[in-house]
């Protein structure tokens, strides 16, 4: 089963990067500079920023249903233009990590989870998307809970 995978939309986070240190931790956000690689996967072109890049530390809210599934939590940005946005392609960040796929229904509700080596995302993302209730999926990477991507059927 065909899967697609779209990092966030660039526009909403771009003035973000011109604000001074103040403004941004009155919004709750950090400005960081990237000290290792793997370590900070940029929910935007779904690959790790460089070490030394500038990115932002902040709080997004993945899941704003109506439902006890609504969520929030920290994410990394960079000053990208461009969104990841593939078809059957997992995305660099995904790959050396182990990912904790959540399926969701029409309602917004969890009908199954589990975990998976990054690279071996596609076949779980196939069983999941084998029940016909599933209408997208939530990737997140294991290890600190964070939201990653949303996958929706191709």
């Amino acid at each position: 089963m065909s899967f697609r995978i779209r990092g966030l939309d660039p526009a909403p986070f771009q003035s973000l990067f011109q604000a001074d240190a103040e403004t941004l931790r009155g919004a709750r956000m950090e400005r960081v500079r990237v000290e290792e690689k793997p370590g900070a996967p940029c929910r935007i072109t779904l690959a790790d920023a460089e070490v030394g890049e500038e990115v932002l530390l902040l709080s997004y809210t993945h899941q704003p249903a109506p439902t006890p599934y609504a969520q929030q939590g920290p994410i990394f940005v960079r000053a990208a233009i461009e969104a990841f946005d593939a078809v059957d392609v997992v995305p660099p960040a995904f790959l050396p990590r182990m990912m904790s796929l959540r399926a969701f229904d029409a309602l917004d509700m969890m009908l199954d989870a589990d975990l998976v080596q990054g690279a071996d995302s596609p076949a779980l993302i196939a069983r999941l998307f084998a029940n016909p209730d599933v209408a997208y999926i939530h990737a997140h990477y294991a290890r600190r809970g964070c939201f990653a991507a949303r996958i929706d059927r191709a």
